[in-house]
């Protein structure tokens, strides 16, 4: 048995095809196939079904899958030890992000970083929240950015910031005329969101139902990005929130449509999150050492207090 036949495994439990399980692993078919063989006449077992199409796990494959993923975890760990204790900081890092978070943080800190650190090879992905606990822990990522807390007992979550929710309220909503707004202001009906799946959606429906326990969830109109939030909002169609880093973006004009929250202000916990194994924990505090230094030299938050993290 060796890690690089796990590896295999892995490969063809996750693409459920030997084909494209080699292609991933940069190994002809018939080489992959071959050493998976060996394993399974090894251990006289079949880990496969390969009579279903796509390649189903047998029962005994299914645990076998889960022992190898803690395998070759612990494997990498070790060069992972090594590394540390060289004080080298490179290699892969394969980090996921949250779409609310991606468009505004990572321009801000990702030439920082490679610069400092050019021997890290990044692979960045968008995903939502589910596929980036799914995936950090299946292995497939080593750190991410998202909006915490998460409560997943695998995975640790190391605080960057706490980012206020802002509101922006068009010329003929009933809210223009104030200077600031407090959560019991807020009517969902009149709320533009974005669509089922984003965090940040979830955290205005808690801020609505905190002051509301009736709130109805039958909602108006619900877009995929911010800015085509903002140009519902200013169609007239509703107001809307925006993380406060999303605000830095917006026109001259538009600023005026803005509106801070009375202290203390609605805000999300952004957490950078890994697993437990703590693998390349080198990377995961020198990336939220460069984060939080460009969120502190960079980012004013005037005189808004964030007290109460909202999801």
């Amino acid at each position: 048995m060796t890690i690089t036949q796990l590896k295999y495994v892995l490969a063809v439990a996750e693409y459920q095809n030997f084909t494209r399980a080699a292609q991933k692993t940069f190994v002809t078919q018939p080489t992959l196939s071959m050493q998976i063989q060996k394993l399974e006449e090894e251990l006289d077992i079949l880990i496969f079904n390969r009579g279903k199409k796509p390649i189903e796990l047998t029962e005994i494959g299914k645990k076998i899958v889960t022992q190898a993923r803690n395998i070759v975890n612990e494997a990498s760990r070790m060069k992972d030890v090594v590394d540390q204790e060289k004080g080298f900081i490179g290699g892969e890092f394969k980090l996921g992000i949250i779409p609310t978070i991606m468009p505004t943080l990572l321009p801000m800190f990702l030439k920082n970083f490679t610069n400092k650190y050019p021997k890290v090879h990044l692979k960045i992905e968008e995903l939502t929240t589910q596929e980036i606990i799914s995936k950090i822990n299946d292995g497939h990522l080593d750190a991410a950015i998202a909006a915490t807390p998460l409560n997943q007992d695998r995975i640790k979550e190391r605080v960057l910031y706490f980012e206020p929710f802002v509101g922006y309220v068009p010329e003929n909503h009933r809210l223009f005329s104030n200077k600031k707004i407090d959560g019991k202001d807020l009517d969902i009906d009149d709320i533009l969101l974005l669509e089922d799946g984003h965090c940040f959606r979830d955290g205005i429906i808690n801020i609505c139902k905190a002051f509301k326990d009736n709130t109805d969830e039958s909602f108006q109109l619900e877009s995929g990005s911010f800015e085509t939030l903002i140009k519902l909002s200013n169609e007239g169609l509703g107001m809307t929130l925006l993380p406060y880093l999303h605000t830095l973006d917006v026109s001259k004009e538009q600023k005026k449509y803005l509106r801070y929250f009375n202290e203390p202000s609605p805000a999300r916990e952004v957490s950078i999150i890994y697993r437990k194994s703590e693998l390349k924990m080198q990377i995961v505090n020198a990336m939220y050492d460069v984060i939080t230094g460009v969120i502190r030299g960079a980012i004013s938050f005037q005189d808004i207090k964030v007290i109460s993290p909202l999801k």
